[in-house]
């Protein structure tokens, strides 16, 4: 038996003809002989409605409850998928994520899968042909529903193909890996083939087609991704450990923006490593995330800067009342408006002068870094939000993309 995980976002699902389109297109891989898990999104802005019911009726909606009502969307898609297939003779049935016991930790709107429990697809599979599970969903060992947060559904998926060893094919309204975002240029070109690297960097630089917990799931069990569209034919992306030997690696395999970054600095901070652990461990403990660190050294004191999403200012200002309020001669600074640009590729191991040409094309923008941060195959550098564009048009022309 050949079982075959397949995912289809929310605009794949978007509405009823949309749906009858995605069941004919799983129909043609039963009749290859395959068995086919498919994990579906909410129907189109499903979710984005819900959540704004959701803060119509309070301003802070309660956690638990938010996730009961979230995790409707996707049993509306999973049912309606599975009426269309049997419409078309197709042997289906679905099931949420309580039936099914995908557990997961107990954090709400944002939790991570632990386990599941395969017995029942394997089960089910004797009789049915399509298996339809709703995706972004999970229960905790309390019994509570619990969603894994924004691209949830791909973190489903990916995570049932690393547990049955078998491959994922992602649909979406995209079709495959672009090195910049094909919808903001037209002439981006399309990868044929790409790393769980460079799309884990792209995509934690703000590329939206793979979510990046997904593709870590996908690294760690060597889960192979398929990226293609849900509305073409046409040939998509293979996300892989190692790009095939025949390929020429390119140098920088994409280009990425990221909007809405703010830059919070802290001076004349303690050069104590306590002090920062523990302005760090803070944040952590309150789900906020923080992007690019620099820390400049003056004598006894350091100048702090990290980069945050606008969105967290009235969050991160109180942590650091909190943390920092003993300290009295500090200066804390919260700047905006940002966005970070970033280069990805694995060629870039082994090729000298990325960051000479990267910087060229930064300055030919007229812009001025504000912080930089890179790893082995990326470079990302905070620029103003007046100049991102012109400078992400340099970088793309700069490096053929």
């Amino acid at each position: 038996m050949k079982i075959l995980v397949q995912k289809y976002g929310g605009s794949s699902v978007k509405d009823l003809e949309r749906i009858k389109n995605v069941a004919k297109k799983i129909k043609k891989r039963v009749d290859e002989g395959l068995k086919i898990i498919v994990v579906v999104s909410a129907m189109g802005k499903t979710t984005d409605n819900l959540l704004n019911l959701a803060e119509s009726i309070s301003q802070n909606p309660d956690p638990r409850e938010l996730d009961m009502l979230l995790a409707t969307g996707e049993q509306v898609s999973a049912a309606l998928l599975a009426m269309a297939l049997k419409d078309i003779g197709t042997r289906a049935i679905s099931f949420n994520a309580l039936q099914l016991n995908i557990r997961t930790t107990l954090e709400h709107n944002s939790a991570k899968i632990i386990d599941i429990n395969v017995d029942t697809i394997s089960e089910k599979f004797s009789y049915y042909d399509v298996i339809v599970i709703t995706g972004f969903q999970g229960i905790n060992h309390r019994g509570d529903i619990t969603t894994l947060g924004r691209g949830g559904s791909d973190t489903s998926a990916v995570a049932l193909a690393a547990k049955l060893k078998t491959q994922c094919e992602i649909y979406s309204d995209v079709d495959g890996v672009y090195t910049c975002d094909p919808k903001l240029h037209p002439n981006a070109r399309k990868h044929f083939y790409i790393t769980y690297d460079e799309i884990l960097e792209m995509s934690a630089s703000g590329a939206k087609v793979l979510h990046s917990r997904a593709i870590e799931i996908a690294k760690k069990y060597g889960v192979p991704i398929y990226c293609a569209s849900s509305f073409t034919d046409e040939e998509g992306t293979r996300v892989v450990e190692k790009l095939p030997e025949w390929l020429e690696k390119p140098l920088v395999s994409g280009a990425t923006i990221t909007e809405n970054q703010m830059k919070v600095t802290i001076s004349n901070i303690p050069r104590d490593e306590n002090l920062i652990s523990k302005i760090f461990k803070k944040l952590s403990e309150n789900n906020l995330n923080v992007d690019m660190i620099s820390m400049v050294p003056s004598g006894e004191k350091a100048v702090l800067s990290f980069t945050i999403l606008e969105a967290q200012k009235k969050d991160i200002e109180k942590i650091l009342r909190e943390s920092l309020g003993e300290f009295k001669d500090l200066d804390i600074s919260y700047d905006g408006e940002y966005s970070k640009i970033s280069v990805v590729g694995v060629g870039m191991r082994s090729s000298p002068g990325v960051a000479y040409r990267f910087f060229e094309a930064i300055a030919r923008a007229d812009a001025k870094p504000e912080l930089i941060t890179t790893s082995e195959i990326k470079i990302s550098s905070l620029i103003p939000k007046e100049k991102s564009e012109r400078v992400l048009k340099e970088i793309i022309k700069e490096f053929d993309l």
